[in-house]
């Protein structure tokens, strides 16, 4: 695939984010259709299944919340049928004005780091999204195709800093030599990227809403901070506040099976997200 120029005027990701989670509430709904949700709505675990419930998540929600999260597994273990329904997915999301942050957490080097980009941030490619989630621990230098890109076309990165899954923190944690740990680190390479950038820079981090009290940590990086945890995990909207300080304000929290455990009811989803939506603004605005 030869990557197409940007040639066009375009507004960052961070500018048209921080528009959409003021006019529809700071959400963000992953679309995760994985075995246990699919037969939880009575759907079979095959293509027509995963199409049914992606469609009809994308027809309930995406004229209300800010955000769809669709984890790119849960299709591309379908092989290329799976992947034609996330093109569709992603596709009629955006058409309808939601934005979508493919979550494939990809992360490599070089040509291949460049390839992983145009397939998620050049808009020339079918999966074109607004954002895209990547792993950082092979440097943070090797994600540069995907940063260079994601500046032209328009497009959002969210870097794994520190994740809500225990594991994480034995490399997100670790202290380097000069004092800093890796996650810190992270965070500082998104505050130097989005430098300058008003009202919101569009190089966020992936911050756990489950961690606790991270005040040790600068999470004022200008940048959405996208957090997991939301609901089935064990958080709420009134943990925000103290896990994330004075950047509450850029939280992205992500809820998936809080919502999508409402499914296939399109009523009971929206009501679900309306409330998540509802619950958060108020956590961040106090």
């Amino acid at each position: 695939m030869t990557e197409t120029p940007v040639t066009e005027t375009v507004t960052p990701f961070g500018t048209r984010l921080r528009a959409a989670m003021d006019a529809r509430g700071p959400l963000c709904v992953g679309i995760d259709p994985h075995a246990a949700l699919l037969a939880s709505w009575d759907l079979d675990d095959d293509i027509a299944g995963l199409e049914k419930f992606s469609r009809t998540v994308v027809e309930a929600l995406a004229d209300s919340v800010a955000v769809f999260k669709p984890q790119a597994a849960f299709f591309e273990r379908f092989g290329s049928k799976g992947i034609a329904v996330l093109e569709r997915t992603v596709a009629d999301a955006r058409s309808a004005g939601t934005l979508v942050v493919m979550d494939a957490k990809r992360g490599d080097i070089g040509s291949t780091m460049a390839a992983y980009a145009q397939a998620f941030l050049s808009p020339s490619s079918p999966l074109f999204s607004d954002a895209l989630t990547v792993s950082p621990y092979l440097g943070y230098g090797s994600l540069e195709p995907a940063v260079e890109l994601a500046r032209r076309s328009g497009a959002g990165l969210f870097v794994l800093a520190l994740t809500s899954n225990p594991e994480g923190a034995e490399v997100q944690r670790a202290v380097r030599e000069d004092g800093r740990t890796i996650g810190a680190t992270m965070l500082g390479h998104l505050a130097a990227e989005n430098e300058g950038a008003s009202p919101m820079g569009s190089f966020g981090a992936v911050v756990g809403a489950t961690l606790g009290d991270l005040s040790s940590f600068d999470l004022d990086i200008n940048g959405p901070l996208l957090a997991p945890g939301i609901g089935a995990q064990g958080a709420t909207a009134a943990d925000l506040p103290a896990v994330f300080g004075a950047a509450v304000r850029n939280v992205v929290p992500n809820v998936s099976r809080g919502v999508l455990k409402h499914g296939p009811d399109a009523a009971a989803l929206r009501a679900s997200a309306t409330r998540f939506a509802d619950e958060i603004r108020a956590a961040v605005s106090a």
